[in-house]
Order: C-alpha cells, then sequence, then structure tokens
C-alpha cells in the first residue's frame, strides 16, 4: 500500500514538474484531464476530446491552472465575471446596440440540460434581456427537429454550447436563438442537425471540425442560399478542417485581442491557434478568386474572417465546470469566434449569399497584419496561408468585425 502511495505522489511530482517545464517553454503537457496548453500567461485545455474518421471535435477551450483544473468564478477590477464580456466586445468591434429579432441557430452535439437556466444567468448578469422558451426566443431541438428526446448530456460539449450561446447573446441581445443537439459528433449527425438550424435560422453556428476525408457526402448540409453559415478554423495552428473548408460557409479564424492606447482603443494579432490553410477538396467560390497564393490557385482558401480567440484574452462565460455543477468560466479558440460572427450576421438581419459579404465589405473589417499560427511540426514556409499581413491571410482572413456591414 505504501509503495503504491509513495508511487502515485512521485508520479503527481513528476507531472508538477513537467508542467513547470512545459509552462517555462511555452509548450504542452499531460496533465489528468487532457493536454494543457499555454498561452501568454493562461493555460488551458480543448475540452473536446480527439474524434475517430469521420467525426468532428469542438475547439472550445477553457482557462484553466497549471494542472488542467478549471479556473472558476474569477472577478475583474470592476467585480464582474473574469474575461471579456459583451460591452468590452461590442466596443472592440464597434457594434451598437441594434434591435434585431433575427433567429440565430447554432449546432452542438451531445445534450446540455441546464442550456437555458445557465444563459439566464449569464444574460442576467450583464444586463441584456431575457431569452426563454416562454417568450419564444429560445428554442432547444434535437437532430430530428422536436423539442423532446434529447441526447444524452456531455460535459465538454455542453461547455461549448454554453459559450456559443453567451457569444451569440453578447453580439444580438435582441436575436431570437434555435439550439439543436445532435446525437453525437459524427459528420452524418451533425449534418442532419445542421439541416434542422438552417431551416429555422438566418445564421448557423458552428463550433467544431475534423479532417476533411470522407467529408464530401455531407459538405451540401452545409449549402444554404440564404443562410448565412460560420464555422470555426480548428485549435491547433496552420491546417485545414471540415466544414470550415466548405465553400458555403463563412470560415472564422481567430485573433489575440488586446486593450491598447489607439483611436480603435484595441489591438489584435493572429493567434497561434487557429486553423487556416488550403482545402485538398474545395474549389473557390467567385468571390474568393482574387484571394490566392501560388501552393493554393484554384482551392477553397481558409479562413474567411477572424475575431478574438486567444485564451489569454478569452472571454466570460456561464456553464458546466464539471459534471455536477456549474460556474463562471473563460474561454478561448475560434469556438469563441464563430457564435460572435454568427451574432453580427443576426444583429445586421440582411440578406446574405455564402460567405460573400465580407469580400464586398472589406472596408468595414480591421485588418489584422501581424502574427503567425505555424507550429515547429506544421510550417507552411512563411507563406500568407499561416502569417498575418496587410490585406488577406489565413489566419485571420480579411480581418476582424468594424461593424456589422460586413455582415
Amino acid at each position: 500500500m505504501f509503495h503504491n502511495l509513495s508511487s502515485t505522489r512521485l508520479a503527481s511530482t513528476l507531472l508538477a514538474a513537467a508542467l513547470v517545464i512545459a509552462a517555462a517553454s511555452g509548450a504542452v503537457a499531460q496533465s489528468l484531464n487532457g493536454m494543457v496548453h499555454r498561452s501568454g500567461n493562461a493555460y488551458h485545455v480543448a475540452v473536446c476530446l480527439e474524434q475517430a474518421a469521420g467525426t468532428a471535435r469542438c475547439h472550445a477551450h477553457l482557462v484553466t491552472d497549471i494542472q488542467g483544473a478549471p479556473k472558476e468564478n474569477g472577478r475583474n477590477a470592476v467585480g464582474l465575471p473574469a474575461g471579456f464580456g459583451p460591452s468590452d466586445l461590442r466596443g472592440a468591434y464597434n457594434v451598437g446596440a441594434g434591435s434585431s429579432t433575427a433567429v440565430v441557430a447554432i449546432v452542438d452535439a451531445y445534450g446540455y440540460s441546464l442550456a437555458e437556466s445557465d444563459l439566464a444567468v449569464y444574460r442576467s448578469t450583464y444586463g441584456l434581456p431575457p431569452c426563454t422558451t416562454a417568450s419564444g426566443c429560445f428554442t432547444k431541438l434535437n437532430q430530428n427537429g422536436q423539442a423532446r428526446n434529447y441526447p444524452r448530456d456531455n460535459t465538454g460539449w455542453a461547455q461549448e454550447t454554453a459559450l456559443d450561446l453567451d457569444m451569440v447573446s453578447a453580439m444580438c441581445p435582441t436575436c431570437r436563438i434555435v439550439l439543436v443537439e445532435a446525437n453525437s459528433p459524427t459528420f452524418a449527425n451533425l449534418a442532419a442537425a445542421e439541416n434542422v438550424a438552417a431551416g429555422r435560422a438566418h445564421v448557423v453556428s458552428n463550433s467544431y471540425g475534423g479532417g476533411e476525408s470522407g467529408s464530401q457526402p455531407y459538405e451540401g448540409y452545409y449549402n444554404h442560399p440564404d443562410v448565412a453559415i460560420t464555422v470555426s478554423s480548428g485549435d491547433s495552428g496552420y491546417g485545414v478542417q471540415f466544414p470550415a473548408s466548405s465553400p458555403h460557409v463563412t470560415a472564422v479564424g481567430g485573433t489575440t485581442l488586446t486593450k491598447a492606447s489607439n483611436t480603435r482603443g484595441w489591438s489584435e494579432v493572429a493567434w497561434s491557434g487557429a486553423g487556416s490553410g488550403c482545402s485538398a477538396i474545395y474549389l473557390k467560390q467567385t468571390w474568393q478568386v482574387g484571394v490566392t497564393d501560388a501552393n493554393c490557385v484554384n482551392n477553397r482558401m481558409e479562413a474567411d474572417v477572424s475575431a478574438v480567440a486567444d485564451p489569454a484574452t478569452g472571454v466570460a462565460v456561464y456553464g458546466p465546470a464539471s459534471a455536477t455543477h456549474e460556474a463562471w468560466l473563460v474561454f478561448g479558440g475560434t469556438s469563441v469566434a464563430a457564435p460572435l460572427v454568427a451574432g453580427l450576421y443576426g444583429a445586421n438581419g440582411g440578406p446574405v449569399k455564402y460567405g460573400s459579404d465580407p469580400y464586398n465589405n472589406t472596408v468595414s473589417l480591421h485588418d489584422v497584419t501581424s502574427g503567425s499560427n505555424a507550429t515547429p511540426s506544421n510550417s507552411c514556409g512563411g507563406l500568407y496561408l499561416c502569417t498575418a499581413g496587410v490585406g488577406y491571410d489565413g489566419p485571420t482572413g480579411l480581418g476582424t468585425p468594424n461593424g456589422v456591414t460586413p455582415f
């Protein structure tokens, strides 16, 4: 018994030492909850584990301590939850109060029993109007379009869903919200949920992705000409994921967002974890033809636009800290950026045609001109597919929102 206890303590000591070494080097380490990543002074973990071929995982990253335990209930200098709240995000992206009642749908996998009550805490904390089933503002459906027989709860995906609901609420407090829960994160189930969502909404937010291989049978489910479809670009740095690589969606990359003493009051650089690159399968749409690279002449390039995603400059979310309790948490990942941009499509409320609108309104975007998402093991050789610069680039696309006009 004592030998086993000593072994456990030794393992814990070695784990802590490994985490400290990794933190010092900016690398990742293994915690009891998965890989602990470091971005700036923030430690974070991906809340959805890697999936098999033909499935997707969500792109939310939860801010934790050095050992991978969630950092709960932090507060900022004025007593609000730690992380950027609605007023910060709306200020950073020049979004007014608005009054749109457009429907924004969110597609995620598995169930989230406390979705409505957790959303109520977020909205009331920040003075946003209630959004309830009783008022007709909030609707929850399964992948068959039924308001019953929901899939089983899953804490990681519920955390993703909480993030999505809160970001849509932050950017369009008056929009109506439809949450569609897929039975599991297979491409087939998510595609079924996507069709249900697109039939009921002006815009659909998707914060998940997987490998392009085998995705062709499901690409058509993201093809809805009069519905904006936003998709997170990824959370592992340079590299393409589906459905962000679909030519019929708005692929949303990620940035590090910080307050600054400039005219805007904010500055952004490309977040190192954002996905980007050249699709191996799908061709460009006409509006992206002018965006080209010697290594990606005819195929779809990712991303289109971007928004805050770095966990070190993360956002406040109220949701499940574990399977047994709720708390205020801080999240990053392009899972922040995709529903944020979906909220802007909702706030605009005007006609859309696939992801073309940002390309027609580049003057209403903040160009992000520095930062990279290349990694030592996955470098694109300094090309703009992985390096931010003037105009279009892979990690940040055309730039970040400056009002709702581009959406």
